[in-house]
């Protein structure tokens, strides 16, 4: 599949997205932002070098890292579904083991050293972003088990948000998740929708984008 072809079906298939344009054209409908939660114990303050969209590969390294591979696309949008360009997203998770790179991570599961483990990206014209990653593992922590996702913190001129990215096709462990259920209603709109397979559209609604 080509980047063109996935663009297409990641961007074309994004409910949210297309809703908003003609929201705001219409200039009637506004959209309720993404949910903010929290930022959890193993922020990377230490990070590795790179940074870059691709967390599968480090610069130098002979292998790319562990797991299965996805690719996760959409948008920042405000809540009259304008773009956000510009916005500057911080993306961090654990391997496909279920371990941050984190020193304060406990858990027995080994290190992957060819994980990048972090993002720092920022948004097209369109309010576009991209990233390549590992599927993240499941694991147990002090509040029960978590189910597999993603962490974010979305900053744009005047917004920020922390959040974090479920599965669409991970329903099953999102529901037996500590944090997950205590989004109640606006549990749908944190969750990543699966085309293709591997691939994950996800778009995120700001409050405002400080215009």
């Amino acid at each position: 599949m080509t980047d063109t072809q996935f663009s297409r079906r990641a961007f074309g298939g994004s409910v949210l997205a297309l809703a908003a344009i003609t929201a705001s054209r219409a200039g009637a409908a506004e959209f309720d932002p993404t949910p903010f939660q929290t930022i959890g114990p193993f922020y990377p303050v230490q990070r590795l070098a790179e940074e870059d969209a691709d967390l599968t590969w480090i610069k130098g390294h002979k292998k790319r890292a562990e797991g299965h591979v996805i690719q996760v696309t959409g948008r920042v949008l405000d809540r009259f579904g304008h773009p956000v360009s510009g916005a500057r997203l911080e993306i961090w998770q654990c391997n496909s083991l279920g371990r941050y790179a984190h020193p304060n991570d406990s858990a027995a599961n080994p290190l992957d050293p060819d994980f990048q483990g972090f993002a720092s990206i920022r948004t097209g014209a369109r309010g576009e972003w991209r990233i390549t990653t590992i599927k993240p593992a499941a694991y147990d922590s002090p509040i029960g088990r978590r189910t597999p996702h993603i962490h974010f913190d979305v900053r744009s001129r005047h917004q920020r948000l922390i959040t974090q990215m479920y599965f669409s096709d991970d329903d099953a462990s999102n529901s037996k998740d500590a944090l997950y259920r205590d989004l109640g209603g606006s549990a749908e709109r944190a969750v990543a929708g699966l085309g293709a397979p591997g691939h994950y559209g996800w778009d995120i609604v700001l409050m405002d984008d400080g215009r």
